[in-house]
């Protein structure tokens, strides 16, 4: 879509440092992203909680996109749509709420995630008028607008959800609570099989490292066809298990560094988590047993 509108995506990793199996310790270079700053930059993207990481940015993270932006005056497009899908105390910060930033930012809601309703969508997007009345343009002279009644369910979610907010019966309160068990019972059966699954604190996906299948799935016949690719085509036919492969998120030059990872959904009815986790157990009584 950048390129489509005549510009430049310029892209910045998350590294591990530390642990790599928590999503909290991939971090944003600071001395990276700065350099990648240029006099043609006009705005930065930020993803908090992360697809397909599930890293939930500190307040002290998104300070140093927040700086920059304001020093270099940019604008920031924030996908907070995962914002009340956060685990194990982690708080979603909205990088507008930080000074400086609320004229300079449009915020990316949605209640496909917030509301388990992803067919719908419906979403929304704040910020100060002089920026939402751009994108009003183009929302009008594109999807023009949504579902009516869609809509006005949504509304009634959020009326409800105002007059819970923050007790036990609040849907903000239950998914997150839900969503926990489901994680950490696909982290169970990742590890298991062999995996080493990355245990994020928001959103609902899960990435795994699969190096060490390298040596037990039989190779590509393309011999350009990145690992994570040619491992998920290999399971979904032999394993009857579907994954996406990380590599797919990242641009051509990042590819390689993260082509070991594949990444899975945790937001599934039981059944359909049983269903796997049998799977799994029984491609785990194939593994040879270490010496």
């Amino acid at each position: 879509m950048v390129k489509m509108a005549g510009g430049t995506a310029v892209f910045i990793p998350l590294r591990p440092k530390g642990n790599p199996l928590f999503s909290g310790n991939w971090q944003l270079d600071p001395s990276e992203l700065e350099d990648k700053v240029t006099a043609r930059t006009k705005a930065i993207v930020v993803n908090s909680p992360n697809n397909p990481l599930g890293k939930v940015f500190k307040r002290e993270e998104l300070k140093v996109i927040s700086d920059l932006c304001v020093k270099h005056n940019l604008f920031c497009f924030s996908d907070e749509v995962y914002e009340w899908l956060v685990y194990d105390g982690s708080k979603h910060v909205r990088i507008a709420s930080l000074p400086g930033m609320w004229d300079r930012s449009i915020t990316i809601g949605s209640a496909g995630k917030s509301f388990s309703a992803t067919g719908w969508k419906v979403g929304w997007a704040l910020g100060p008028d002089h920026l939402l009345k751009h994108l009003r343009t183009v929302h009008q002279n594109s999807v023009y607008h949504c579902a009516t009644a869609a809509q006005e369910a949504v509304s009634y979610m959020f009326k409800r959800e105002l007059s819970l907010f923050g007790t036990p019966d609040s849907y903000f309160v239950q998914l997150p609570q839900e969503l926990k068990q489901k994680r950490n019972r696909l982290a169970q059966c990742l590890t298991e099989v062999g995996m080493e699954p990355i245990i994020p604190e928001g959103s609902y996906y899960m990435m795994a490292d699969i190096s060490r299948f390298k040596a037990s799935v039989p190779p590509s016949k393309d011999a350009d066809e990145p690992f994570d690719h040619h491992f998920v085509k290999w399971m979904m036919k032999h394993k009857r298990l579907a994954a996406i492969p990380v590599s797919a998120f990242y641009s051509t030059p990042h590819k390689k560094m993260f082509e070991h990872f594949i990444r899975f959904c945790f937001v599934k009815e039981n059944k359909t988590l049983e269903a796997a986790e049998e799977i799994l157990q029984r491609w785990s009584c194939q593994q040879p047993t270490s010496p």
